[in-house]
């Protein structure tokens, strides 16, 4: 995915989780932040970030902060509705027959169901912004939701659907994502159980730049089979 128009600035604090304050053409300006994680590890006074104006009339705040570059160097795209926009990019270049977003499935909303000759698909997403010394974890806050979707999609396998969980990196050089136990113990339970139970978990690289978020395509085969042996 890739946005119309990116303005540089520099963050100032985050008074909620909503709004930031950054230093923009010399003066103060508010923004909304695209993200309601914590972000405690990215969103560091006097760190640069990159603002977007969708120009939607009526909005209270120009801007919406996008991406931010981490002390170690590292850009990361922190926009959370980026994930899903990339992810339904991946599917469409997956060729399902059938895609349909926000599917209502069980008690959840499961961000995307797809279907082929090869089955019925279940595709939870969740973005990635938590990098530490090269690997990604996820969550960065306890999430309730999370471990409802993991049991919703573990209960599908056992239905017949083949059930995936796409971790969206939301940052370069990372390859892997792990559970973050520290933050949140259910989360990491869950997706253990989850695995077990016949749950794919794909680890969708990508590479960022301050204006866009784009999946590192690998071999589009491979993930096909592999997907297609989801649930067995």
């Amino acid at each position: 995915m890739k946005y119309d128009n990116i303005t540089e600035a520099e963050f100032i604090d985050r008074p909620n989780r909503f709004i930031a304050h950054v230093k923009l053409n010399r003066g103060s300006q508010t923004v909304h932040v695209k993200n309601t994680g914590r972000c405690k590890e990215l969103l560091i006074p006097g760190c640069t970030v990159y603002l977007t104006a969708p120009g939607t009339p009526g909005r209270k705040t120009v801007y919406d902060l996008v991406a931010v570059r981490k002390n170690n160097g590292l850009l990361i795209n922190m926009d959370s509705q980026a994930p899903n926009a990339v992810v339904r990019e991946w599917l469409d270049k997956l060729g399902f027959d059938r895609i349909i977003p926000e599917y209502v499935y069980g008690s959840s909303r499961i961000d995307f169901y797809a279907e082929d000759m090869t089955g019925k698909y279940l595709i939870e997403v969740k973005g990635c912004t938590l990098e530490k010394n090269g690997t990604g974890y996820f969550p960065d806050a306890p999430t309730q939701r999370g471990v409802k979707h993991l049991k919703e999609l573990t209960a599908a396998c056992e239905k017949g659907y083949k059930a995936v969980l796409v971790f969206v990196i939301q940052m370069d050089g990372v390859s892997e994502v792990r559970a973050n136990a520290e933050i949140h113990q259910d989360f990491a339970d869950a997706l253990y159980e989850a695995e077990k139970g016949g749950v794919t978990v794909v680890n969708l690289e990508c590479h960022v730049e301050p204006d866009s978020l784009t999946v590192k395509y690998p071999e589009l085969d491979l993930i096909r089979e592999d997907l297609s042996e989801s649930g067995k």
